[in-house]
């Protein structure tokens, strides 16, 4: 009986033919279908047929054979979404659990707030049996613990198809009677689970039979489609079987299209196999690609996307090759500067690092895996290559090697390099494993030596020892004068007025406040902007005849020209030493030092 106390109507069968319940000889046994001529024929001799007439419409088909789909009202087997109050307890769960965009929440709960009661069966000749029996005198419904437990043991040593292959009377146990009749003779039931109830249970066949696995799962990862269909079922599922949500946290991700943002299709020509991409470019593209983008929206691929990130990845790789190339002679146990030794720009770069490391964690443990991706491709691209190691590639190059201002660089590297090679291996396996096998022995610190593998260590915990906001923020303006001053050397550059940055000098004319932030840098000034040369003045009149006023720092001005004295062979420096020491006549006197102190 239905809702409201009316019989339930359905004259036809499961081939789709009318029964006799239609009452109508004619249509008995016919297809609904090819009895359509007959129904309007009946309809016209009782005069209750106001028009007939053939019309083209769109109709539910089957999608393999295309033929039409008949809908009829059968028998099935639901869970109630309101007995032992599901739907309250499922929207409470859903409370308790991380949602990773947190707009899941939102989505899976009013899908449950509305949803109706959950309809487990599906009519088809293939599939995991319901374990039910029905009466062959009376009908009853024959469906208990006891009855699946022995039916999954026959499963259980011949598989599922025995429920197919056996009789009912060969599935039963030989004292099974029918309690409302007392029958012995019964029929199994022919519908099997809905495939959601299937992979709904899933966790309990993988996580609670395996010993090195936890029940709840950490962490369910699927599309977004899947709020609705794996997500829902498992919940429902969990609830009733173990009272809990079944995960802790739940991901979801979009769906690969096309860089314009449509659907790939064969048909279309814009499908991008991941084969292609690892052939071409190696794996490690491929993992770049997944993590660079925000897979909480669609995750969008083309040539143009692949060869961008295959020029991130050159940079990545290249700056751990030099890192690795200037550390051939470091011992971080003998040859490692304490903190209190470091210039300033030393220690500014070891703070970045360190919010590099807090920044990075922070992202793996949300899931925001392209954060991870932009955080040490800028860091290697701008604070390292375009930043440090373009100021400090003079200490590295032209000291003798155990000068303190080349360890102190050697240092600070190192630092860099342990850190970046433990945070990118989740994401450029081979790449940061192969770093690690190349990075000297003695580079290695002491405590991880003896680590085959990188994937074998704990991410850092902190990088450097050094966190100084103060410091961060005075090199801050140090380097806004820095891109003041690059600016006007490029303007020089492109006039042919010199070549590289090391051929200038500079008049940096500065403002009271300026004057006085800046004089304690002044020597070291001409390394940061990576002149031969460098004078600080202060500026109280009009602009100083030849200055360029600064666009971002009002209060400098600058002047730009072609340094003074001869250009040493050896450090590129413009110097009046040049030639001041016997022996050394291309060297200026700070090269002919070390040379000497090298012998």
């Amino acid at each position: 009986m239905s809702e409201k106390s009316l019989e339930v109507f359905a004259p036809v069968d499961h081939q789709g033919r009318f029964t006799d319940e239609v009452e109508i000889p004619e249509l008995n046994g016919k297809n609904v279908f090819k009895a359509n001529p007959d129904v309007i024929q009946l309809l016209e001799e009782k005069g209750a047929l106001i028009k007939s007439e053939a019309i083209t419409h769109f109709y539910p088909h089957c999608w393999r054979c295309k033929k039409p789909v008949i809908f009829r009202a059968t028998e099935q087997w639901f869970i109630s979404m309101e007995k032992n109050d599901l739907r309250k307890r499922a929207i409470e769960a859903i409370d308790r659990t991380t949602w990773i965009p947190s707009w899941g929440r939102e989505r899976i709960y009013g899908m449950m707030e509305s949803r109706p009661d959950w309809c487990i069966s599906r009519q088809r000749i293939w599939g995991v049996p319901i374990v039910a029996f029905s009466c062959a005198g009376c009908n009853g419904l024959v469906f208990n613990p006891e009855l699946v437990e022995h039916v999954a043991g026959i499963v259980g040593r011949e598989g599922s198809d025995a429920w197919f292959v056996r009789e009912a009377k060969d599935l039963i146990p030989a004292d099974l009677q029918c309690r409302q009749c007392g029958g012995k003779q019964f029929r199994k039931e022919q519908d099997i689970l809905d495939v959601w109830f299937e992979s709904g249970v899933s966790h309990a066949a993988v996580l609670k039979k395996r010993p090195e696995l936890a029940w709840p799962a950490d962490l369910y990862l699927e599309g977004s489609d899947q709020h609705r269909g794996w997500f829902h079922s498992t919940l429902l599922a969990s609830l009733q079987t173990d009272g809990r949500a079944p995960y802790k946290a739940v991901l979801t991700h979009g769906f690969v299209v096309d860089g314009s943002g449509k659907k790939m299709s064969k048909s279309a020509g814009n499908v991008i196999a991941p084969q292609e991409v690892i052939k071409q470019y190696g794996a490690e593209i491929l993992r770049l690609w997944v993590a660079a983008t925000d897979f909480r929206e669609d995750i969008r691929i083309s040539r143009e996307i692949i060869s961008h990130l295959v020029e991130a990845y050159r940079k990545i790789r290249n700056t751990g090759r030099f890192l690795i190339g200037n550390l051939y002679d470091y011992d971080p146990g003998k040859d490692s500067v304490p903190n209190g030794s470091l210039r300033e720009i030393d220690r500014f770069m070891l703070h970045r690092l360190g919010k590099l490391v807090s920044r990075v964690r922070k992202a793996y443990s949300e899931f925001e895996f392209h954060l991870v991706f932009h955080s040490i491709n800028q860091f290697c691209a701008v604070d390292l290559s375009a930043l440090y190691l373009d100021i400090a590639k003079d200490r590295l190059y032209t000291r003798r090697p155990d000068d303190p201002d080349r360890r102190a660089v050697q240092r600070v590297i190192h630092d860099c390099l342990v850190a970046l090679v433990r945070l990118m291996a989740p994401v450029l396996s081979f790449t940061a494993e192969e770093i690690w096998r190349h990075l000297p022995a003695g580079a290695r610190p002491a405590a991880d030596r003896e680590s085959e593998s990188v994937h074998l260590l704990n991410f850092p915990e902190t990088a450097g020892g050094v966190s100084d906001d103060a410091l961060a923020a005075r090199w801050e303006r140090i380097l806004s004068v820095r891109a003041e001053v690059a600016r006007v050397l490029e303007g020089l550059r492109n006039r042919k007025v010199i070549g590289s940055s090391l051929d200038a000098e500079i008049v940096l004319y500065a403002r009271e406040d300026w004057l006085a932030f800046l004089k304690p840098y002044e020597p070291e000034l001409p390394s940061v902007f990576i002149v031969s040369g460098l004078e600080l003045l202060p500026w109280a009149g009009p602009l100083p005849e030849g200055a360029v006023p600064g666009q971002e720092v009002k209060d400098l001005a600058v002047v730009a020209r072609p340094a003074r004295g001869r250009k040493c062979a050896r450090c590129w420096h413009f110097r009046e030493t040049v030639g001041s020491e016997p022996g050394h006549p291309l060297l200026c006197g700070p090269c002919a030092g070390a040379v000497a102190a090298a012998r």
